[in-house]
Parts: structure tokens; sequence; C-alpha cells
């Protein structure tokens, strides 16, 4: 009886407020991705940064856009 209880909580629909902020942090982690891929392959970025700590910048977005993700990952789909 408590896991037919247990998987209804699991699949109740999300307040108006839960689903924004899910969105909001999926958009934020194509936002970092995005922008660290475009940091790597610009190859006229308009700062002067040499080539080395630009892929290091870029690689260092791409990891923290994952670790967003993984936090949303488990705040709203693992319970």
């Amino acid at each position: 009886m408590t896991s037919l209880y247990n998987n209804k909580e699991k699949f109740r629909q999300k307040s108006p407020t839960k689903r924004f902020l899910s969105i909001l942090g999926l958009a934020m982690f194509a936002f970092y991705f995005i922008l660290g891929i475009l940091i790597i392959f610009w190859d006229k970025f308009p700062l002067n940064i040499d080539a080395a700590y630009k892929n290091v910048f870029g690689i260092l977005l791409i990891v923290y856009s994952f670790l967003r993700f993984a936090r949303l990952w488990q705040n709203n789909f693992i319970r």
C-alpha cells in the first residue's frame, strides 16, 4: 500500500513555481554549455586571451553546466 502511495507522490503534478524553476534550470544548463562550446571554438574571440586559457575556461563552463544539470536532476526527478 505504501508503494502505491509513493508512486502517486512521485508522479504528482508540479506547482507552477517548481515547473518554472525546472525550466529555468534547464535553460541555464543550456546557456553555460553553449557558452563553453562557443568559447572553445570561436576563432575571433573578442578578448585577447591565450588559446590554452580560453580552452580551459570553456571546459570549466561545460563542467559547471553538467554540475548544474546533475543538481537539477537530483532535486526534481530523484526522490
